[in-house]
């Protein structure tokens, strides 16, 4: 997906968010800003319940996920590895998994589709360094990491299934790369919009990513709205019958 947010005539995210400010907008290549006011302004609820409006009920990633380590919101483009589980000793040890690290790009994250595996811990340090440098914002591991606390100094943001101190070699490995994955019930194709937090982690295609992300704006201003007068005293009833929010 490389060093832009969007591809072809879509627009530019932080168009998006600021569509009337135009001394917002920023260059073509910088997507940094971009991804960080999504993870400053939004939220997996509000993300999820504009999917669930637009008749995308089933974006929501199913079971227990874990923010293990670094920032506590992560959002970026998908970069995808399909898992598999080994008994053999591996002829090429972690030949795919470096092969997808070393090809992250400025804002990606890392999506390891490992079926809820906890034979190993297929994510670390030591690739959380790798990807870090190529871009990449943080990772989504369905199946086990390690090396918690350290991914977690040096500020690397991490959700998984689980732990397990063991080496994935020659118990897991990556059999491909960039390809359509299934993780908790939910394609995950390259690039589509991952967004994880506190409750939960929502995947947005890309093709409905601009749409998604205006309308979650308007609907977050709306709530603000909304709790505004619940905290001046109107009931809640009511101000559903005036928003239409709650």
């Amino acid at each position: 997906m490389g060093d832009t947010l969007y591809t072809g005539d879509r627009p530019m995210l932080i168009d998006v968010l600021f569509p009337s400010n135009p001394q917002r907008r920023l260059m073509p290549d910088d997507t940094s800003t971009d991804l960080e006011q999504v993870r400053h302004l939004l939220y997996s609820a509000v993300i999820a319940d504009v999917l669930d409006g637009m008749g995308l009920r089933d974006q929501v990633v199913g079971g227990a996920f874990h923010h293990y380590s670094g920032h506590g919101v992560m959002a970026g483009r998908a970069k995808t590895t399909l898992w598999e589980e080994i008994s053999h000793v591996d002829p090429n040890p972690y030949e795919l998994e470096l092969q997808a690290v070393d090809t992250c790009a400025l804002g990606d994250i890392f999506v390891a589709a490992a079926a809820g595996s906890t034979r190993s811990g297929i994510w670390g340090e030591l690739l959380s360094t790798a990807a870090r440098n190529r871009g990449c914002t943080g990772a989504l591991v369905d199946g086990a990491v390690r090396d918690v606390a350290k991914m977690d100094d040096m500020g690397f943001t991490v959700f998984a299934a689980s732990t397990c101190p063991r080496d994935s070699r020659d118990r897991q490995r990556v059999s491909a790369v960039d390809v359509s994955v299934q993780v908790g019930g939910v394609r995950i194709t390259p690039g589509d919009l991952v967004f994880a937090d506190v409750d939960g982690v929502v995947i947005v295609p890309a093709d409905v990513e601009a749409d998604v992300l205006a309308k979650a704006l308007e609907k977050v201003t709306a709530e603000n709205r909304v709790r505004d007068e619940i905290r001046a005293g109107m009931k809640a009833a009511d101000v559903f019958r005036k928003y239409g929010v709650l």
